[in-house]
């Protein structure tokens, strides 16, 4: 259940041309993919929610501010990591941009270069960890529908830690019979031992 590889961009988005180059000029040199847009409008009429990356946006903007943006983004599904830059600081959308979801909230006055890139960083993988997971939930799904009821029920205990033994012992069968199961459904599941299915079971539901 390995993905392909993935290419990551970072989305720029401020009404500065000044402050887009240098932007974009201090990612290029950590060796990111970066595309940049004057305006929130001009990004949202090119942004594909199959794309993963991070988004780094002004919080004011004309038109369409850094936090609409955000609105729209998440009303539309993505789920996209925001990084927020502001010449202003400003309490009240430092929250609404929390509330919301955003990575960060930084004062331009105050950036650190390789902090901001460190964050990149780190929005960059949460956000691959988030596409896994999905694809996780997606793929894990029809897998689980093959599985018979007694199959489901064997795995259920499997996950909570029941061995074999004390699994056959509580539906009154044979060792032999659960091992069966388990073999079976563990085939199903394309995993190879328990430790690869509370893996698969637990961390796509931690996901949910």
């Amino acid at each position: 259940m390995t993905p392909a590889t993935v290419t990551q961009t970072v989305f720029l988005v401020d009404d500065d041309p000044g402050a887009l180059r240098s932007l974009s000029f201090l990612i290029q040199t950590d060796n990111l993919n970066v595309e940049s847009y004057q305006s929130a409008q001009a990004f949202l009429d090119q942004f594909d929610m199959e794309r993963s990356g991070c988004l780094v946006a002004d919080v004011r903007m004309p038109e369409m501010s850094g936090l609409d943006l955000q609105r729209i983004l998440r009303e539309r599904g993505s789920q996209i990591p925001i990084i927020f830059l502001t010449a202003h600081g400003d309490l009240a959308a430092c929250r609404r941009a929390f509330r919301d979801g955003a990575v960060d909230f930084l004062e331009k006055t105050q950036l650190d270069d390789q902090a901001l890139l460190n964050l990149i960083r780190t929005s960059l993988e949460r956000d691959l960890a988030a596409r896994k997971a999905s694809r996780g939930q997606h793929e894990l799904l029809p897998m689980l529908q093959t599985l018979t009821d007694r199959e489901r029920e064997v795995m259920d205990r499997l996950v909570a830690g029941r061995t074999v033994k004390q699994i056959a012992t509580e539906f009154d069968v044979s060792i032999q019979t659960i091992a069966k199961h388990r073999t079976k459904l563990l085939e199903k599941l394309k995993v190879e031992n328990d430790i690869e299915l509370v893996r698969m079971i637990l961390g796509v539901a931690a996901t949910k």
